[in-house]
Parts: structure tokens; sequence; C-alpha cells
């Protein structure tokens, strides 16, 4: 099998997935596929359930109907030990970068690999180090969150999501509250990573400059119809799209200020990450 048709394989599968809170229904009937090195854009309007998506995607969150497949391995009909091997297999950077503020980043980095691996402390150290050079954060290894800006959070947040060396990447909202140089940087990363690593990345945004710069394929979900409206390549989505939600989002101004993140819930109070 060639690299080509490997690129070709779903890596994940969305199979009729419904999201809910109880009987309010988020988004009904999802299908589709994230093939292996996308990197795929999970877009749409404020409260349309994007991140809600996400947890379903990390199983965070089970759905209200529906399932995920990995390469064709069912997520939410698996035996708990299955979800948790499969689970292994992700890394995933939340929207606030959730690290603990009362370790420094080489602790945060740490913590997967003292929990999930057998390697002795000089040899996480080791793992660590590299993984805090690969995002440009070499010799910050003592610092804590608070000594150091959004941007470098951000890049922390992402080698605790390296470090188990995972085959996809999921990241929520990762330029959310950064500067455009600062999210033009982080882009780039992202890119060099899917490449050098050979992962698959999944990326819930609203940022344009991002989904052009980086959306190898996306979906577009849409909070009045609760379903899947626009699918495909996001520049194509832009010059061809026949559907007025669509091309409005694709097409706002630069002037347009970044959104606030979507809220999943519609009110209901998030849980608070560490």
């Amino acid at each position: 099998m060639t690299d080509r048709d490997l690129e070709s394989k779903p890596h994940i599968t969305v199979q009729n997935l419904t999201l809910a809170f109880g009987d309010f229904v988020v988004q009904r009937d999802l299908n589709f596929v994230v093939r292996r090195g996308d990197i795929f854009i999970v877009m749409g309007g404020s409260g349309c359930g994007k991140s809600t998506l996400l947890r379903h995607m990390i199983g965070l969150q089970q759905p209200a109907s529906g399932d995920v497949l990995y390469e064709a391995e069912s997520f939410w009909s698996a035996e708990p030990e299955t979800r948790e091997r499969l689970m292994r297999r992700f890394g995933v950077m939340y929207q606030s970068g959730a690290l603990w503020s009362s370790m420094t980043l080489a602790e945060n980095v740490a913590v997967p690999l003292a929990e999930y691996t057998k390697l002795t402390e000089p040899q996480i150290r080791e793992v660590v180090g590299l993984k805090l050079s690969l995002v440009g954060l070499a010799g910050f290894e003592e610092f804590y969150p608070a000594e150091i800006s959004g941007g470098m959070r951000k890049r922390a947040a992402l080698a605790r999501a390296m470090a188990l060396d995972p085959e996809i990447l999921f990241f929520d909202e990762p330029s959310s509250g950064l500067d455009p140089v600062t999210s033009r940087m982080l882009d780039e990363l992202i890119v060099e990573l899917r490449d050098s690593l050979g992962a698959t990345i999944v990326i819930v945004t609203h940022d344009l400059d991002s989904i052009f710069a980086i959306g190898t394929n996306s979906v577009f979900l849409d909070a009045e119809a609760k379903t899947i409206i626009a699918a495909g390549n996001p520049r194509d989505l832009r010059d061809e799209s026949d559907n007025p939600k669509v091309r409005s989002f694709l097409i706002r101004g630069e002037e347009t200020p970044r959104a606030p993140s979507d809220d999943d819930t519609r009110g209901a109070k998030r849980k608070t990450q560490p």
C-alpha cells in the first residue's frame, strides 16, 4: 500500500451522530469522514455545537445516538478497556490550554507520561525536553504558566497534547485570544507537526485566517438546521457554496473582530479546566 493510499483511508468516521443535552438536541444525524493526514476543520456560528461535537469525538460525552469509528473500530459500542486504548491514541489541546497553574511547564507535560507509561524519571525528563523543544519552548521547562505569554501557554498545551505521540490531535479554538501574528505562528507550527509526526488533526475554530491557511477539509454546523449544511475544502466552500449562511460566514471582512468561543450549552456553565 502506498503512502497516498494510506492517506486516503478514513482515520475517523462519524456515523449518524446525534448530540443532545436531555431533550434538547444540539446536532442530529452527523455523518462525515476525516482522512489520515487531514487538518480537518469543524466550523459554524456561535452556539452551533462545535465544541460539543469535539467532546463526543474524544470520549468526554456520550451521544444520544450514532457512533464514532477510529479506523473502522467503534468507539461508543466498545468495551471500556477498548475505549481507553483508543483514547491513548488522542492528544487534546483545550481552548484555555488547561495547564495546571501550580505546576511548571515540564511538570505539566510530564503528567500523561507519568500516568500512562513506565518510563523512568530521567527518561520522562528527556521526552519532556524534546516535546517542549518541538514547540519552541526549550529553556522554559521550569517556568509556571502565569510567567509566560498566552501564545507560549498554547504551545505548552500543545507539547502536553503530543506527550504520548498520538496519532490524532484535537484542538479546541487554538488561536482564541491570540494576536494575529502569534495565531499565524501557531498555524505554521500545527502544519509542521502534522507533516513531521504524520498526525491527523481535527480543529474546532471560527478563525477565518486559520481555516483558509491550514484546513484541508471541513464541515459546517448550523444551529438552526441542527446538522451539517456544508462539507469540503474550506476554500472551495468560500468560492463555490450556494448556501447564504456558509458564504456569509466565510467571506466576513478582515475588520470583523474575533468572535467569542461558542457556548454549546447556550448558557449552561462549563466545567472549569485546571
